[in-house]
């Protein structure tokens, strides 16, 4: 179940909230955690048991590492934590990817190749193993004390608003509000909650999922009869899809959050705005950005390694790594390995280029940069992203007829003008107001027609359309 989808949007939502809402304040957290349950189990019922077998056994663990006498033990429970989420992310997420680099060595050798049945991706995996590793590592740090209350740990990892793609929360950022989200629960919150989620809802269904069936579209043709123009229009197609589609997707968590009291963090802050590629990963998916950091980047020494050469190694191991996360692909390792390499080069000589250039067209760079980033991404194949990025130069702007129909020049005008208006003073003071103000009534008033207006033209288009992809789905 996602999001955008009828079930849940006509069905799911309005009972929980409704359910939610007349409950008493102290059943209101079993009312979530049955309700997580249930939605996750909507889509995958069979992985709803790894999940809460997983998260019970780490419960303990990381009460056995808390209560440890030495500092041996506090490792050795450390690492059995680690092991587990760990163990359970590569065995379902990776398993198939390394069988199958196995079998095409073995194969080319002439050997026989490994029996192997292909692994099932539970949805979402990525998400909560992370927030599980957070969580056992900030209690060996000392950032916080474990939990007491096993239900309220359990809600935690399995929170349904952002289970299935984040934004990926470090427990003391949301611990108090477990328990008790009282100061959170006004009328305000649930109204502005309500706001965020039918803005987030219009940016996937009516942005998002235009934007996707056009670069399906082109992508799915092979890469050796693109001309220039149509490498182009997908490139930038699926470049608006997946800012659109993810960034709609944390709106409506957010929301969601804010409606029964959570108080989540802001994933995306105008990536496309980004006037250099390390600005871009301030800006794009903060959470897993700021994940990678403190799990990642500063175990590894971050800024303070005795030598240039080792923080550029660093940065390209964090980054590989990243693009893994995403996805058991060559394409996705080799996306990470690109991003880390400008990473590098920006830190060696190119933000000097960029302070001489000028903010525009230091933006023009980044954002081109960044998109064609996104074709390794997108691609099925290596060498298929490999010929698709050299038809961006051939120069051959040949285009089929009525290829671009109004529908699409439209939504793709409206994705410029939301990626790039917050490079403006106005813009940013617009989207400041949306997000951020207090309405006042007349603002209530005008912000719940919006909201409501853009609530059923998404669901018609939802309702008229089988096609409503959802791209971190797979994460």
């Amino acid at each position: 179940m996602v999001f955008s989808s009828v079930i849940f949007l006509v069905y799911f939502l309005p009972a929980f909230l409704l359910l939610y809402f007349i409950t008493p304040k102290n059943l209101k957290n079993f009312v979530l955690l049955g309700s997580s349950i249930f939605f996750y189990a909507w889509g995958a019922p069979k992985f709803i048991f790894v999940i809460l077998a997983t998260t019970t056994i780490d419960f303990y663990f990381v009460r056995l590492l808390h209560n440890a006498s030495d500092e041996k033990k506090r490792k050795l429970f450390l690492v059995l934590s680690l092991c587990l989420n760990v163990g359970l992310l590569f065995y379902f997420k990776y398993c198939n990817f390394f069988v199958e680099n196995v079998n095409s060595i073995l194969s080319s050798c002439g050997v026989t190749e490994v029996g192997w049945t292909s692994v099932v991706l539970p949805i979402g995996i990525s998400f909560y193993t992370f927030e599980s590793i957070t969580y056992v590592v900030d209690v060996y740090r000392k950032v916080h004390k474990p939990l007491d209350n096993f239900w309220q740990y359990q809600l935690y990892i399995i929170l349904f608003p952002k289970l299935i793609a984040g934004p990926i929360i470090r427990y003391h950022e949301i611990h108090d509000q477990i328990a008790d989200r009282s100061a959170n629960d006004t009328l305000d919150n649930k109204l502005t909650g309500f706001y965020r989620f039918c803005l987030g809802l219009g940016k996937k269904v009516l942005i998002a999922n235009v934007m996707a069936a056009k670069a399906d579209e082109i992508f799915n043709m092979p890469a050796e009869t693109l001309t220039s123009s149509l490498a182009w229009i997908g490139m930038l197609a699926y470049t608006f899809q997946i800012y659109f589609d993810f960034s709609g997707y944390s709106d409506m968590a957010i929301g969601i959050g804010k409606m029964i009291g959570f108080k989540f963090p802001e994933n995306f802050d105008n990536p496309y705005t980004s006037k250099s590629i390390t600005e871009f990963w301030r800006r794009w998916h903060i959470t897993l950005g700021s994940w990678m950091k403190n799990y990642l980047y500063i175990p590894l020494g971050g800024n303070k390694v005795n030598n240039k050469y080792k923080l550029y190694f660093n940065l390209w191991i964090v980054f590989i790594l990243s693009g893994f996360w995403h996805g058991a692909a060559w394409t996705f390792i080799i996306w990470g390995v690109y991003h880390g390499m400008w990473l590098i080069l920006e830190r060696v000589f190119l933000n000097k280029v960029y302070e001489k250039i000028g903010a525009v067209a230091s933006t023009l760079i980044c954002f081109l940069l960044v998109a064609i980033g996104w074709v390794f991404f997108r691609a099925e194949k290596t060498s298929d992203a490999l010929v698709f990025v050299k038809k961006l130069f051939t120069l051959d702007f040949k285009l089929p007829e009525h290829f671009l129909d109004n529908e699409f020049l439209f939504f793709g005008a409206l994705a410029i003008l939301f990626s790039f208006f917050a490079s403006f003073s106005i813009g940013r003071k617009i989207q400041n107001t949306v997000y951020f103000s207090n309405y006042g009534l007349g603002g209530n008033l005008l912000a719940t027609i919006i909201a409501c207006a853009l609530f059923t033209i998404s669901l018609a288009s939802i309702t008229s359309s089988g096609f409503n992809p959802f791209i971190y789905f797979r994460f």
